[in-house]
């Protein structure tokens, strides 16, 4: 689905296909966090396992990240988990603020590499954790056939485009 406000333009390859990684971390991420049971924030898969409102905390941290690497001015921050629905809006605004960042004129001060390696890496692994706890807590999201999803560089919001083969 994409986003009609988007009308940013860029010629740098690298730059679109890292905003295209934000759009299916937002696609995927959105799956993972919609719908969830009430208690599903405090879930205890075993000892010493992040729960997933650690784990959704932990994704707004990265992202937050990421935008600060990519501006030059790199700043860390551990926040402790919000409500469940807080975090799913603070996850969603930090991937917008990124995407607007890098639609913008403004210069990446990294090599994308060293951007995707870090955080957004480790982003797509803790989707991909948070959907697997749905599962042990008795909710799992269903299977999907990412490759012919809708997603599109720009739609980084909650509102994602419907999937067009679950199973």
């Amino acid at each position: 689905m994409k986003n009609p406000t988007d009308t940013s333009r860029s010629d740098d390859p690298k730059r679109e296909m890292f905003r295209h990684t934000l759009a299916t971390l937002a696609y995927r991420g959105g799956k993972a966090v919609r719908n969830v049971p009430h208690d599903f924030s405090e879930f205890r898969a075993g000892e010493g396992v992040r729960t997933p409102g650690q784990i959704l905390a932990h994704l707004g941290d990265l992202l937050e990240w990421a935008l600060s690497i990519a501006s030059g001015q790199q700043k860390w921050k551990d926040s402790k988990p919000s409500p469940w629905d807080q975090e799913v809006e603070r996850f969603f605004t930090a991937l917008k603020k990124f995407d607007d960042f890098l639609a913008s004129s403004d210069p990446v001060q990294v090599p994308f590499e060293k951007l995707f390696q870090g955080p957004i890496a480790d982003a797509l692994t803790h989707v991909g954790q948070i959907a697997m706890l749905r599962r042990l807590a008795h909710a799992p999201v269903k299977g999907e056939n990412f490759y012919v999803a809708e997603i599109e560089a720009g739609c980084v919001g909650a509102e994602q485009a419907k999937p067009k083969r679950e199973f």
